[in-house]
């Protein structure tokens, strides 16, 4: 009998948990580690994560992992999980995967540092789950892109691949630091594929229990992952089968090759897009227009016409309902909107270009980004959607008050394999994430902690730090 989908991958988990990592691999698992660390701290004071720490502080149990920013509170690892996991995705500035559009780090990143401090698992051990559990989480979503609709049958249905996809990533990482085998992470795939859940209505008319997804898709990864190493079994064929995973997520259409070709060859994981700016990814091609536009000197007071072309498939999330858009209820929402998003880089600033400062419940209120917002009209560029989901394409045109008319295309937005963050760029990221929540000195050492991981007999030091 040919094997099975999730015995090939969990095949390939064991096979590249136990081998030295690609340096890329190795290198991007790294990089991740550190920016979901620093936006985790930076969503530490949301509502959400607030929520998220008061329930599961409530629940009791074994203190076994570190909660971020939390005057030393321990938890079950799951718990803990689950509330780093809602801290890194509360402010939707955790790294993105495409074309499968999902965020692989915020769900994999708190699961592995929360299981390995409770296994006592090294840092080699631990950038090596993390690495798998990308790769793992990306290669689901891969498989559920349709290139004819030029999008992830996932969202095409109103589902969230991060929070589905993220669940089987996070157990896989956490089975492999519990010392599981092929056979035992082969059930965890097989449990983990019932938890996983996430709808995106969210994105469109308001809610916050979107910035949970990943807190809880790490929760119940690690839940899997024990279940399976204590004896729980799940079905062989639960990834492809009748009534299976993809069967259920996307009416059965997916592409076996895109999950299991080139496994430990070509690493997925390695192309992450790393966000320089603190919303939604469609906005950030947006913004990196209206940066460069102010970069050639436009003064946003001049301006009286903004025109915002973006892939056709973008505008249900950051052009849609238009009237909620333009005015934001929310600086939660305006994380969403194209408009907005817009008109912050024009009169923002500071960081990598814009800030979280820009996108507070205050900061929708200001006039002046009212006025830009409500200027904006958004539609579907031809070239962009062509250029989608492999990239986030945009082009921006202003018209100004004096007749002259400007326009900036961007083809590859700043963050991404063609166009990435330097190290000076990412590191600035971490310690304006950081410094306001823990302190420059303890943000100083996080660094050092993560970037030594691999050296490192154990995660406390990244733990403690935090």
């Amino acid at each position: 009998m040919t094997e099975t989908l999730a015995r090939q991958l969990a095949e390939f988990a064991v096979d590249s948990y136990r081998s030295a990592l690609p340096a890329p691999a190795a290198a991007a698992s790294q990089k991740s580690i550190l920016d979901t660390v620093g936006v985790a701290l930076a969503g530490s004071d949301e509502d959400a994560t607030s929520v998220a720490r008061e329930v599961m502080a409530s629940q009791g149990g074994r203190a076994e992992a570190t909660v971020f920013r939390s005057d030393g509170l321990r938890l079950p690892a799951a718990a803990a999980a689950m509330v780093n996991g809602t801290m890194a995705h509360a402010l939707d500035f955790d790294d993105t995967h495409l074309p499968s559009i999902l965020h692989p780090s915020a769900s994999v990143v708190p699961t592995v540092l929360a299981v390995a401090e409770s296994e006592g698992s090294s840092g080699a051990e631990a950038l090596a789950a993390a690495a798998i559990g990308a790769e793992i989480t990306c290669r689901l979503g891969m498989a559920a892109f349709d290139p004819a609709l030029r999008n992830s049958i996932f969202f095409e249905r109103g589902l969230h691949a991060t929070s589905i996809c993220g669940t089987i990533g996070s157990a896989v990482a956490a089975a492999l630091l519990m010392g599981a085998d092929a056979a035992t992470v082969s059930h965890t795939i097989g449990i983990a594929a019932s938890m996983g859940a996430g709808l995106l209505e969210a994105n469109r008319t308001g809610g916050t229990v979107k910035r949970t997804h990943c807190g809880w898709a790490a929760h119940s990864g690690i839940s899997a992952a024990r279940f399976a190493v204590g004896g729980l079994t799940g079905p062989p064929t639960v990834l492809e089968g009748r009534f299976g995973f993809f069967e259920a997520y996307t009416g059965g259409r997916f592409d076996a090759e895109a999950l299991v070709g080139d496994l430990g060859e070509r690493w997925e994981m390695a192309r992450l897009f790393t966000k320089p700016y603190p919303t939604n990814h469609f906005t950030h091609a947006g913004i990196d227009g209206a940066l460069a536009l102010r970069d050639r000197g436009v003064d946003p007071g001049q301006i009286t016409e903004i025109e915002l072309g973006v892939p056709a498939p973008v505008l249900r999330t950051i052009a849609e309902p238009s009237d909620d858009k333009a005015q934001p209820r929310s600086g939660y929402h305006a994380r969403f909107s194209g408009p907005f998003t817009v008109a912050a880089a024009f009169v923002g600033g500071g960081g990598l270009g814009v800030t979280a400062d820009d996108f507070t419940d205050e900061s929708v209120l200001d006039p002046e980004r009212q006025r830009l917002a409500a200027l904006v009209r958004c539609f579907a560029d031809e070239e962009a959607t062509a250029g989608f989901p492999a990239q986030f394409p945009a082009v921006l045109r202003v018209a100004l008050s004096d007749g002259t008319r400007l326009e900036h295309r961007v083809r590859y937005t700043r963050g991404g394999p063609e166009n990435p963050l330097s190290a000076q760029d990412l590191a600035l990221k971490f310690r304006l994430n950081a410094e306001p929540v823990i302190g420059a000195e303890r943000t100083s050492e996080v660094i050092v902690q993560i970037e030594a991981l691999g050296d490192r007999p154990s995660v406390a030091g990244i733990a403690s730090a935090l």
